[in-house]
């Protein structure tokens, strides 16, 4: 789920995840037309709801929760309301590397299931990637009921594995096909092990927060202790879900359940310290109450 930071007069300031960048305009040498000083007033946070039998709050109150901004409670934010989204992106990101060995025909079978039951996501609205050797693939976009998937995907295991790339390949897709009122998903069905890629970890969950995409990881049968790690931050950071091969079938349910249930809420911002401040969500009534958003913002301080 997404964050970002407004100021009063509502202009959206971009947010930098995990590392931090300069903001340019234009091309350098060039003359600024204009110049403006503002300072970050509001946080916007999109979050989901579920009970104590994982199923998505559609009915969630202001009074329900409080937001932990670092060290700071917010009880009372400015605004809340149901998420604007109407409708879903996603992207379905496959690991055919050779460490998942003989794991890649239950991850295909896996796949054929998703698009099998994803009648109540148009076509168009989502693709298919896999990724050995040293990259990305695209196997469909918009054709995967039609276009058999399944059958397009690597038949074995093979090469090294560009987990963090093929990560930041699949952000990149979802970002182009998704518009302001799509809610950006990505299903990663692997092992969590990445041998090759140019990209770092942080790279691909920078990505993902970046372009406020959830992350729904399932980890393969086998997958060691790091891989189920490395997923676990993916899908904990991003405000998404992390299922072993066995629960793969939840995945989907997951994510609609997700989509109905997401709320945006405002609040002043309580601390003007630079630097990345952690979110948390928690009940205040219902104990039972599991809130998932992403793990935080940087504050820039003043923009320029």
């Amino acid at each position: 789920m997404g964050v970002s930071l407004t100021n009063r007069r509502a202009w959206t300031l971009p947010l930098v995840f995990l590392t931090a960048c300069g903001l340019a305009l234009g091309n350098p040498g060039d003359a600024p037309e204009s110049t403006y000083h503002t300072t970050v007033a509001e946080v916007q946070l999109t979050f989901s709801a579920t009970d104590q039998n994982d199923h998505g709050i559609a009915t969630l109150q202001a009074g329900d929760f409080a937001i932990v901004d670092t060290d700071r409670i917010v009880r009372h934010p400015r605004s809340f309301q149901r998420a604007e989204f109407t409708r879903l992106e996603l992207v379905i990101l496959v690991d055919a590397s050779g460490s998942i060995r003989t794991q890649l025909p239950r991850e295909i079978a896996n796949v054929t299931w998703f698009v099998n039951q994803t009648q109540g996501v148009p076509e168009e609205n989502f693709s298919i990637v896999s990724f050995q050797r040293q990259r990305p693939t695209l196997a469909c976009a918009g054709n995967c009921r039609t276009g058999h998937a399944s059958g397009q995907l690597p038949a074995r295991p093979e090469g090294l594995t560009p987990l963090y790339d093929s990560v930041v390949f699949a952000v990149d897709l979802l970002a182009q096909r998704a518009d302001a009122h799509a809610r950006k998903v990505l299903i990663l069905l692997s092992d969590g092990e990445d041998t090759i890629s140019q990209h770092a970890a942080a790279d691909a969950l920078q990505a993902a927060m970046a372009n406020e995409i959830q992350i729904y990881a399932v980890a393969t049968a086998s997958s060691s202790s790091g891989g189920e790690s490395v997923l676990r931050r993916f899908a904990n950071a991003t405000g998404g879900r992390y299922y072993t091969v066995d629960d793969a079938g939840k995945v989907l349910n997951a994510v609609l359940e997700d989509f109905h249930a997401t709320y945006t809420v405002t609040y002043q911002l309580p601390s003007r310290a630079a630097g990345y401040h952690n979110v948390r969500i928690l009940p205040t009534h219902n104990l039972n109450l599991t809130f998932r958003c992403q793990g935080g913002y940087y504050y820039p301080g003043t923009v320029r």
